[in-house]
């Protein structure tokens, strides 16, 4: 006699098939975003022993190909189930502006940057997946739309750099240095409560600019993003500080002329400027309260986070 459960279970399996040739299509993509990934990892944790053309590479690769696509192919009876649950949290996240497509976008053009022969390994950021300290209250501290905060920054911009001609390009970028100067001329660093972190708002920092790394770095970002500029703030162990996109590796040659000659030749006298690079190879200034000028020092080399305001 036949177990009608059995027929059941084996109805269910056929449903939630993917139907060929698509579940071939599926495998393959599937196994080719995973293996690069894992390629990578073994690539860097392998000793080269320098077989010509690469050879002993290629077979890592075909052995991770096909190793991953055994595995794919033995879990193809339920895999329609978890391509749906998949797109069914991004769409979710994406319409509601938590983890979406974008997000997956980022994070894998991230994880595949800091798993490459990156000339600049201060940008691995190691806490991608981890959560910026004070988000929500950091991002509510911004604020970049109100009024006390944009008149300020069209203050800064009218009190230095106003007179310089011939770099219509740069004038966002020139214009938030001049916000640069005047924040940095008149911060007061003050420690917060002993009780704990006290995030300032844009707007209460501008009474006294007085306060911390986290309350510098929000008045910075709030008053370059109320004139036109793109910030960040960088999280590294005990500290904040913003940055600010500069755009290419050309206009970064063209934004150091203008530092070295134009803006801030005194401050900046016989010193490199330092800056980021990020996987999408456009290049963050520094604009720490620490710094003289923009692309000063960095207190802290090693990244943990970063928080951009787009």
């Amino acid at each position: 006699m036949i177990d009608p459960k059995k027929i059941d279970l084996n109805k269910l399996k056929t449903q939630l098939q993917v139907k060929k040739p698509w579940d071939i299509i599926i495998i393959s993509f599937l196994n080719l975003v995973i293996t690069f990934p894992i390629f990578i990892i073994i690539h860097h944790n392998v000793i080269d022993p320098n077989w010509p053309f690469s050879l002993d590479r290629i077979l890592i690769f075909l052995v991770v190909f096909i190793v991953i696509h055994f595995v794919l192919n033995a879990m193809r009876t339920f895999m329609m189930i978890a391509i749906l649950i998949y797109f069914f949290v991004l769409i979710y996240g994406s319409i509601f502006g938590n983890y979406g497509f974008n997000s997956v976008v980022e994070d894998y053009n991230s994880m595949v940057y800091t798993m490459s022969d990156s000339p600049y390994p201060q940008d691995i950021i190691i806490a991608k997946l981890l959560p910026f300290p004070n988000k929500s209250k950091i991002l509510s501290a911004i604020e970049y739309e109100n009024p006390k905060v944009r008149n300020f920054a069209i203050m800064a911009t009218t009190k230095h750099f106003r007179n310089l001609k011939g770099y219509g390009d740069y004038r966002t970028i020139i214009q938030c240095f001049a916000v640069f100067k005047e924040i940095n001329s008149r911060w007061n660093y003050v420690h917060d409560p002993k009780e704990g972190d006290y995030i300032a708002t844009a707007t209460e920092s501008l009474l006294y600019f007085s306060g911390d790394c986290d309350d510098h770095s929000i008045l910075m970002a709030a008053c370059v993003r109320a004139i036109g500029g793109t910030p960040r703030l960088i999280h590294t162990k005990g500290h904040i500080y913003p940055e600010i996109l500069i755009g290419s590796m050309e206009d970064l040659e063209k934004v150091n002329y203008l530092i070295k000659n134009e803006l801030f030749p005194r401050e900046s006298a016989k010193k490199q400027l330092h800056y980021h690079i990020d996987e999408r190879g456009q290049v963050w200034m520094n604009l720490d309260y620490t710094a003289k000028y923009p692309g000063g020092p960095f207190l802290f080399e090693e990244i943990l986070g970063a928080l951009t305001l787009n």
